[in-house]
């Protein structure tokens, strides 16, 4: 039995919150069997773009009307890995951890075993994790062989999961409210919790700070230890 679990779709090195996310649970499954959205964050990231603004990173991917993430395929991953370190070339001499960040990206493409968007961002949510020193138990739901019931409404999906793995509380992001039934929860004994987030606020001089840009941009900027501390010190619950 696991006590406390989180579901999201698999996000490219998303923002800040989605690891407050991984730090709250003790087991998170990634919903990679849902529809793939094209100009979603499941293939592109928000980074500063060196002139006061922010500019996009996106991984280009084949796709049809109706596929799931899990079956929707990287192009290029190598074309797709230049381009990217290409966009984060004007944080060198500017960021202090750019190298560390650049690293970082490159073992996250270099750690698939798939062609996969869905394979390409875990690996990237496990490399973060791994630099953090945050422990990662997600698991892809495509892998998992859940035996669910039919699906009434959006918010019965991580109810059923919920159920099936025994979990005692589900966490979800701050988003996404209204798709839930509080009664239904009830009625199966789970506790439905939701991330209360601030903003973290960290120098990123000659550039003005822009928030909830990729957790790229954080890690530019940011001593891995006291993004771990803010993690585990200001993640916060509400019901």
């Amino acid at each position: 039995m696991n006590n406390t679990l989180g579901i999201m779709q698999p996000y490219f090195f998303p923002y800040l919150g989605y690891f407050q996310l991984i730090a709250a649970v003790e087991r998170g499954v990634i919903f990679d069997t849902a529809q793939y959205t094209r100009k979603s964050w499941m293939n592109r990231n928000r980074i500063l773009d060196g002139k006061g603004g922010w500019q996009y990173i996106n991984v280009p991917v084949s796709t049809t009307l109706g596929t799931s993430i899990h079956a929707t395929t990287v192009i290029n991953h190598s074309v797709a890995l230049r381009r990217i370190l290409g966009q984060l070339e004007h944080y060198r001499g500017k960021a202090p951890f750019y190298q560390k960040v650049c690293e970082l990206v490159r073992c996250a493409f270099a750690s698939v075993t798939s062609n996969g968007i869905g394979d390409l961002n875990t690996q990237s949510l496990k490399a973060v994790c791994d630099y953090l020193g945050l422990a990662f138990s997600w698991t892809p739901h495509s892998a998992m062989n859940l035996q669910l019931p039919p699906i009434k409404h959006p918010g019965q999906w991580a109810l059923e999961i919920s159920s099936q793995l025994g979990a005692r509380q589900y966490i979800n992001s701050p988003g996404g409210r209204e798709i839930f039934v509080a009664s239904e929860w009830q009625e199966r004994g789970i506790e439905l919790s939701f991330l209360d987030l601030s903003p973290f606020v960290y120098c990123t001089e000659p550039y003005d700070l822009i928030e909830n840009l990729s957790i790229l941009d954080v890690l530019m900027w940011s001593e891995p230890g006291n993004v771990t501390a803010y993690i585990r010190e200001n993640t916060r619950l509400t019901h």
